[in-house]
């Protein structure tokens, strides 16, 4: 890798920090939805995959530093993943100890960061021998991911129940575009229709407001009143092993572990199951917080790496429910990158293996630093002035530009079709991974029939 490739990971990785740490901390803002559109643009404009990857890794990093800020300070998720978080959070907050509550998080992201990327390698040359093997029986695997994601979503019957449904809604606006010749017939609508996937709960909200007896129920809520305790400002370089004892590094080192390992499962199903097995014997409430919370936080951190890195490293197609959400784009962002032609084939694992090294290392030192020593500060900037209203509809304009590119004017109302009907399949409790997976599967899945 010559000095050129080096400095441009460098700006890259730095860019992704700064970007989603700012954006981390901004309440609601979902993983999927603000890291999957700027990595597909990514894609298409043309960036060095060595460069998108650093920026990827980067900001998944930083991202999952930063979203314990807004649950500590005021109890409101940063993302998906820091859901789970919020009621040990609340503990720690009404005992006056919010500061207290962001410090473990973040240094069990860290100790999560450091553990899932070597094993994450490790784990993927175990699996390598077997890739085309497995790649050969991928519509079949992802299929049987669709059900098994079913099994675990809220609602089990629903999300079985239209995974053939569903599979005919995509494949049939394909065949519509491609029966009006819209696009060749050797290329296939995706980007737009994962996008649509991506924030149909947003726009299916919208929509519901179009009707006047729906807008009339809403309650009126008012000006939110957050109250943001200023923490002890730390001195000089913080240092995870210090912020956590003894007890909490092992756990946290070993929820990463099985977070690692268990990469194909629900991220969110095994952070409150860890943090639950864990903390559930401890009496005193907050030891018993601080120690679910940098656990849980480290199972997020490994999960989402070991969920990327090991489809990525051993078989190039994205079989876990991170490989099918945030990091789509480094598997599949037609015409640039395809399953038989992504970051997989482009770089070698060596190379993988250094490109995540310089983005992770480069969000630790920036975000880890930046989080433990102005964490207040930065949280009441992006709480007065910085909207989450004006984050969804910039990543929402992006998904329109997207899916103009995609198939022309047409497929941004397909886009909007795919988006309305999977708001309401989330909205009754079907799980975002059997929407990916589906989408993933249904080619395979309607050529069953033919």
């Amino acid at each position: 890798m010559d000095p050129t490739i080096i400095m441009q990971l460098v700006i890259a990785s730095a860019l992704g920090a700064v970007l989603y740490t700012i954006i981390g901390i901004a309440p609601g803002t979902d993983e999927t939805a603000v890291l999957a559109p700027v990595t597909i643009a990514l894609v298409l404009l043309g960036f060095s995959p060595y460069v998108i990857l650093a920026f990827f890794i980067s900001a998944i990093v930083a991202k999952k530093l930063t979203d314990s800020i807004p649950v500590a300070v005021a109890g409101i998720p940063g993302g998906v993943m820091s859901a789970p978080m919020v009621e040990h959070s609340m503990v720690l907050k009404e005992k006056g100890l919010p500061d207290l509550s962001i410090k473990k998080m973040s240094s069990g992201s860290v100790i999560g960061t450091l553990i899932a990327i070597p094993l994450s390698f490790l784990v993927a040359s175990l699996i390598l021998p077997y890739a085309d093997k497995i790649s050969s029986y991928a519509g079949l695997i992802f299929f049987l991911g669709a059900v098994f994601l079913a099994l675990m979503s809220r609602n089990k019957l629903l999300s079985l129940a239209i995974i053939v449904p569903f599979g005919i809604l995509i494949q049939g606006l394909r065949h519509l575009y491609w029966g009006l010749e819209i696009v060749p017939g050797d290329v296939t609508v995706f980007v737009s229709f994962f996008l649509g996937i991506t924030i149909g709960p947003i726009i299916f909200s919208l929509f519901e407001l179009l009707n006047k007896n729906h807008r009339l129920n809403l309650p009126f809520l008012g000006q939110k009143e957050i109250t943001i305790r200023k923490g002890q400002e730390e001195k000089g370089l913080p240092n995870p092993f210090k912020i956590l004892n003894k007890k909490e590094v092992g756990f946290s080192a070993s929820g990463s572990v099985v977070g690692t390992l268990t990469f194909f499962l629900s991220p969110v199903g095994m952070t409150v199951f860890i943090g639950d097995v864990i903390s559930r014997h401890i009496k005193d409430p907050i030891k018993r917080a601080s120690r679910a919370l940098s656990t849980m936080d480290g199972v997020t951190n490994a999960a989402y790496l070991s969920g990327t890195l090991i489809p990525l490293i051993a078989i190039g197609l994205p079989l876990s429910p991170m490989a099918i959400g945030p990091a789509a784009g480094l598997f599949n962002a037609p015409p640039v990158f395809t399953p038989e032609n992504n970051i997989h084939h482009l770089l070698s694992p060596t190379e993988i293996i250094m490109v995540t090294v310089i983005g992770a290392a480069i969000a630790l030192i920036i975000t880890y630093y930046v989080i433990i020593r102005y964490a207040s500060q930065i949280c009441g900037f992006v709480f007065k002035y910085i909207p989450h209203e004006a984050l969804i509809g910039l990543f929402a304009g992006l998904v329109v530009m997207l899916a103009f590119m995609d198939a022309g004017l047409i497929n941004i109302f397909g886009t909007l079709l795919i988006a309305l009907v999977s708001g309401l399949l989330y909205r009754h409790g079907v799980n975002y991974g059997v929407m990916f997976m589906i989408l993933y599967a249904a080619p395979w899945l309607l050529g069953l029939f033919g």
